[in-house]
């Protein structure tokens, strides 16, 4: 347990950070979800969209540092190729 005021204050700091970065990530969930669902139904138009909510999403949570550059872009990257096999299909 943290004795110094400085400690007690990150301990702090890091419970609320810690709480604010589950939801970013819940919400990646959620977004790659949604483009997968708008994948398998062959819905190209709402795949499209899903899509580009998810690259957003994705890329600033690289930019704040909850998840790793190169994991947000093998994230789009995969999520991109699932979208363009069903506009290619067409």
């Amino acid at each position: 347990m943290a004795q110094h005021k400085s400690a007690l204050k990150r301990q702090r700091q890091a419970e609320k950070k810690t709480i604010v970065n589950k939801s970013a990530r819940s919400t990646l969930k959620t977004l790659t979800k949604k483009v997968d669902q708008a994948v398998k139904a062959k819905d190209a138009d709402l795949a499209k969209q899903a899509l580009t909510r998810a690259m957003k999403a994705y890329d600033k949570a690289a930019a704040r540092g909850i998840v790793h550059t190169n994991n947000a872009s093998r994230a789009v990257s995969r999520l991109s190729m699932r979208v363009s096999k069903i506009n290619a299909a067409k």
